[in-house]
């Protein structure tokens, strides 16, 4: 019997014959935190007294939820992260130095790793062919020490797609489309693993979308095989030697299979609260935006930037309308930058923002005001998740949202490309 590629990773890093629903202990490759919830991980390391971080082990502590802390306490906690990374060794990725998935994405996971995060979307490096999941601080703090967790292997969905997006339509809507027929908890504790011939033509920048908000659908891991496309993608990371081809047996066994056609997608939308209350951007065009947010670890790459700046050339953000913009990583910046895409950005009338979270959790760089309506980019759209209970988020794709900031309500970017 064949295995998917969540049974295959973690038969090898078990040494078992790992099939969906045996419990394993595995060798995990890379353990990293940020600053929310790193230092209660930092400080259960030090209370177990334990001798040493695990010798195997690649170990990251990033600043990137606040940053640069907007507060005095959470600056005390990035002095306490700094300490903690000096310390044991780990990797210190600072302010502005980009959100921790697309960082991790960039610089560590690679094909067939298991990666650990004390946050919920480590499942983003998924896109690169990882099992990559979240855990509490605890058992975190736990894997620092021994290089190794238990694991239950996950019964996996196969997510079959096949032709490729039609203009306008991106892997975020793909994403939204999957979770709006699943429901928020559709996938609890299972793999989404993606398959079939239309794999080749959502991009590695696509796929790190999609596997981001496999969680949302409740699932464990969302993963795509490591193809060509990976390979690049590590090659232009300068990390040709961490590729290897990985994909499922073909007679691997899926609990079910959910077939999608990426040529029938539309632009789509969640509605505040939840990010399965799916709807189509064109029938949502009344809805007035205040703020639009292109940022996050889910859809701030430098294609994203491309096609904000493609939408917005020449053009200026509605009046009633601001624009907030977070590239993911330094490197994104950068990248960005030399193309010319910040710039046409901030001449449409675009606030530039650190690379890091930005807005998305809520503390800092463009929490809302009451009554307001934002269109996102992120990943999440929960009563208070920017900041404010009284406000309202709604998710789209970068498209989207560009063309949303361009008229000042919630617009089908197919309307203005």
């Amino acid at each position: 019997m064949g295995k998917t590629l969540s049974e295959k990773i973690l038969s090898n890093r078990s040494g078992t014959d790992a099939k969906a629903g045996d419990i394993v202990i595995a060798r995990v490759d890379m353990d990293f935190i940020q600053d929310t919830t790193g230092p209660l991980t930092a400080r259960q390391f030090k209370a177990g007294k334990f001798k040493g971080v695990a010798p195997s082990l690649q170990m990251a502590v990033f600043l990137d939820h606040a940053a640069p802390s907007p507060v005095r306490d959470m600056s005390n906690d990035h002095i306490f992260l700094r300490a903690f990374a000096a310390e044991t060794g780990a990797y210190l990725s600072e302010i502005g130095d980009g959100a921790c998935h697309q960082v991790v994405a960039e610089k560590f996971a690679k094909p067939g790793d298991l990666i650990i995060g004390t946050d919920s979307h480590t499942v983003t490096v998924g896109g690169l062919g990882a099992f990559a999941t979240g855990m509490g601080s605890t058992d975190a703090a736990v894997v620092f020490a021994l290089g190794k967790t238990w694991l239950r292997v996950p019964e996996a969905v196969n997510i079959h797609v096949t032709g490729k997006f039609a203009s306008g339509v991106y892997a975020k809507d793909l994403i939204l489309y999957i979770i709006g027929k699943m429901g928020a908890d559709g996938a609890t504790y299972k793999a989404l693993e993606f398959t079939g011939p239309g794999v080749k033509n959502i991009s590695v920048s696509g796929r790190l979308t999609i596997s981001n908000m496999a969680i949302e659908a409740g699932a464990k891991v969302g993963i795509f095989p490591a193809d060509t496309l990976t390979r690049d993608f590590l090659t232009e990371q300068g990390r040709r030697q961490d590729y290897k081809p990985l994909t499922a047996d073909r007679d691997a066994v899926y609990e079910e299979t959910m077939n999608i056609d990426l040529s029938k997608l539309e632009p789509a939308v969640a509605k505040p609260h939840t990010v399965d209350n799916f709807a189509l951007a064109k029938d949502l065009k009344n809805v007035k935006i205040q703020q639009v947010y292109i940022g996050s670890c889910t859809n701030a790459r430098v294609d994203d930037l491309a096609i904000a700046a493609g939408i917005l050339k020449g053009k200026k953000v509605h009046s009633g309308t601001r624009l907030v913009v977070a590239p993911a990583s330094r490197k994104v910046l950068l990248d960005a930058i030399a193309a010319g895409y910040i710039q046409t950005l901030i001449e449409a009338g675009a606030a530039v923002v650190p690379p890091g979270c930005g807005a998305c959790l809520g503390v800092h760089q463009g929490v809302l005001g009451d009554g307001e309506n934002c269109l996102s980019t992120a990943n999440r759209n929960f009563k208070g998740r920017m900041g404010n209970p009284d406000a309202f988020v709604y998710l789209g794709s970068p498209a989207t949202a560009a063309a949303t900031a361009l008229r000042g309500v919630i617009t089908d970017p197919r309307e203005v490309m």
